[in-house]
C-alpha cells in the first residue's frame, strides 16, 4: 500500500498497487508540471516507481493568480 498526503489540502489517501509517479500523477488527474512527489524528503522524477509501503506527499506548485 502506497500513503499519500496532499499539501496543502491536508488530504490523505492510499493506492494498492505498485505505479511510477507519472502513473500516480495521471489517475490523480494532476499535470506533473503543477505537482511536487516527495519521497523521504526528496523529490521524486516521473520515471521513479512508487511501491508497498511508501509514503509520499504530493505539493500542488504553480500560479493561482
Amino acid at each position: 500500500m502506497i500513503r499519500i498526503k496532499f499539501f496543502p489540502q491536508g488530504k490523505e489517501m492510499t493506492i494498492e498497487k505498485t505505479l511510477t509517479v507519472k502513473q500516480l500523477l495521471k489517475k490523480l488527474n494532476l499535470v506533473p508540471q503543477t505537482a511536487l512527489v516527495i519521497r523521504e524528503g526528496k523529490i521524486l522524477t516521473s520515471d521513479k516507481v512508487l511501491k508497498d509501503g511508501d509514503e509520499v506527499e504530493i505539493r500542488v506548485v504553480g500560479s493561482r493568480g
